[in-house]
């Protein structure tokens, strides 16, 4: 690979349209960047937002597999049940350099070799604050990844956010935390935000609180990652917030969020299963 990369992005769901959104924002020229929607509407209004020329599936049958070819980095957007398909469709554009990037849950580097039995693969995990380049991103590569790939696709994602490398057997732990992890923050502002209302704010301004509370906690949650050291520096022995803490800890706040994370790792294992046998 070359420092100029070819940056493909075949569908532009959720997860796809943050990743590409961010690599934008942080000056990735839009040269450099194509994308395919499903429909002609969809990407209309991507090519107007981001100024990247953006391909039709609909209308054009071969634009994944023309930008396969174009691409020194590939990343998959569509929804996993349509990953190994589209994984034969560009099987015989793709360069023997070009290393494919998918960040589908439940769809396992094993089942993409058998698609692309011959090609550099990279599952990757991100969540959505890659939008604003506040993303964590996971990258786990297959055997015929090389270092200097890796190293291409940690930069192209590192624009997006934080990429960190795990073995792809902790990809489902890693949803649970961070894949997911965002909705999990969303919920409890909103749940902050409705009580505030419930207590007597203005809606509109509990809401606006418990965001803004919400952002602070997570930007001061970047100077320091120690958690329990911020909560409990907050925390007076006797105080307001150590009053609402053990109330918590009595209603089994912990242990909810505990079994929600669980059963989230469980779904994205049940994914895998799933999908694997469909594919068998």
């Amino acid at each position: 690979m070359t420092d100029s990369k070819n940056i493909a992005f075949l569908g532009t769901g959720n997860m796809n349209g943050a990743i590409l959104r961010g690599v934008l924002s942080a000056g990735f020229p839009s040269s450099a960047v194509r994308a395919t929607t499903n429909s002609a509407s969809s990407a209309s209004a991507l090519a107007e937002e981001t100024g990247v020329d953006v391909l039709a599936a609909s209308e054009h049958p071969e634009a994944n597999r023309d930008l396969a070819g174009w691409a020194d980095v590939v990343v998959l957007g569509v929804k996993p049940k349509g990953i190994v398909d589209l994984c034969r469709e560009i099987a015989p554009a793709l360069r023997e350099n070009t290393v494919v990037v998918s960040v589908a849950a439940g769809v396992t580097l094993a089942m993409m070799e058998k698609a692309l039995p011959d090609a550099a693969i990279i599952r990757c995990m991100p969540n959505t604050p890659s939008t604003l380049q506040m993303g964590v991103l996971s990258i786990s590569p297959n055997a015929r990844t090389t270092d200097a790939q890796i190293a291409a696709v940690a930069s192209v994602l590192g624009a997006a956010g934080e990429v960190v490398r795990i073995p792809e057997e902790q990809i489902n732990a890693l949803i649970a935390v961070s894949g997911s992890g965002p909705a999990f923050a969303f919920y409890l502002a909103e749940a902050m935000a409705d009580t505030g209302a419930q207590l007597g704010l203005d809606p509109a301004l509990a809401r606006k609180l418990a965001a803004l509370t919400v952002r602070g906690a997570g930007a001061m949650l970047g100077q320091n990652h120690d958690a329990a050291a911020l909560r409990k520096a907050v925390t007076s022995p006797g105080g307001t917030t150590d009053r609402a803490i053990t109330t918590f800890d009595e209603k089994g706040v912990r242990e909810g969020i505990a079994a929600g994370q669980r059963a989230c790792a469980e779904k994205a294992s049940d994914m895998e299963r799933e999908l694997g046998g469909a594919e068998a």
